[in-house]
């Protein structure tokens, strides 16, 4: 039988399967943390994510204008363009680890990752700009809006790196297709 790609792959599932049905088939396979707190849904409900995680560690900065003397006391939101930038299409953006004190993502974040041909977003978090996210149409779920800058609050200091949101885990793509 020949390998599906993943476009073809990702079109079918979003096309002809939904979210309860998916949930049903992994419960069968012993697959048991296979879902998202409630709390994190869609930013408009016909929004739909289909694709491969690129997961996101981020992390609370506490004073930040103390100049921190660490690898990312220099950098206001950490790791978090490096990451943006190394997504790859189909991938989906799963940010999770920092407080809920501030927005995780935004309408600029989701023009480009739409641009790179992402699949989406999923955040253990807020967005912020979401009339701009929705116009946009880029598939976005989180726990709701709030306007919060994460530059001074927040730093993205991982990615491709395993997290979980609520004991469900995400993990990267195969090393080998990191960037250098």
């Amino acid at each position: 039988m020949a390998k599906m790609d993943d476009d073809a792959l990702f079109s079918d599932l979003r096309d002809k399967l939904f979210t309860a049905v998916v949930g049903d088939a992994l419960d069968k396979l012993g697959w048991r943390r296979q879902f998202l707190p409630q709390a994190v849904g869609p930013l408009r409900p016909d929004m739909k994510i289909v694709g491969r995680a690129m997961p996101v560690l981020e992390a609370d900065v506490f004073d930040e204008g103390s100049g921190s003397p660490g690898p990312l006391g220099g950098k206001p939101f950490g790791l978090m363009l490096e990451a943006l930038d190394d997504l790859r299409p189909s991938e989906v953006y799963v940010a999770t680890g920092g407080s809920f004190r501030y927005a995780l993502w935004g309408e600029l974040m989701s023009t480009r990752a739409r641009y790179l041909r992402a699949a989406g977003a999923v955040l253990n978090g807020f967005v912020r700009d979401a009339a701009g996210i929705e116009a946009l149409g880029f598939p976005t779920f989180c726990r709701g809006v709030y306007a919060q800058d994460q530059g001074p609050r927040g730093k993205v200091i991982d990615f491709r790196t395993p997290v979980e949101i609520e004991g469900v885990p995400h993990r990267a793509r195969r090393p080998d297709l990191r960037r250098s």
